[in-house]
């Protein structure tokens, strides 16, 4: 079974879920967007959709797929610790700079 990471390491994949953030989509639209063949469309939909990254409603002839957040709320839980990482050091930076361009001794 495919991780979160390994199935979010396939461009293709992200860009499907980029789309998917504005509106749902047919394959057929995203097979035009992306500029991709519709069985690989499929293919990718197919591992988001297992995944729990995508849900799917049928319209008249066609299937929409749209994005489900719960995988990636998940996703988002697991990453504040970095966050919190980053931005402490970001903000140590900003202040260093501060204190430079203010003309205090480098240190």
């Amino acid at each position: 079974m495919e991780t979160v990471f390994d199935i979010l390491a396939e461009p293709h994949r992200r860009a499907i879920l980029q789309l998917l953030t504005t509106s749902e989509r047919s394959v057929g639209q995203l097979e035009q967007e992306l500029q991709l063949p519709q069985p690989t469309v499929s293919k990718h939909l197919r591992v988001l959709r297992e995944a729990g990254f995508v849900e799917s409603t049928v319209d008249a002839q066609r299937r929409l797929y749209r994005l489900r957040a719960e995988p990636l709320r998940e996703l988002d839980v697991w990453l504040a610790p970095f966050r919190e990482f980053w931005s402490a050091h970001v903000d140590a930076l900003e202040q260093h700079l501060d204190r430079w361009e203010e003309g205090e001794p480098h240190v």
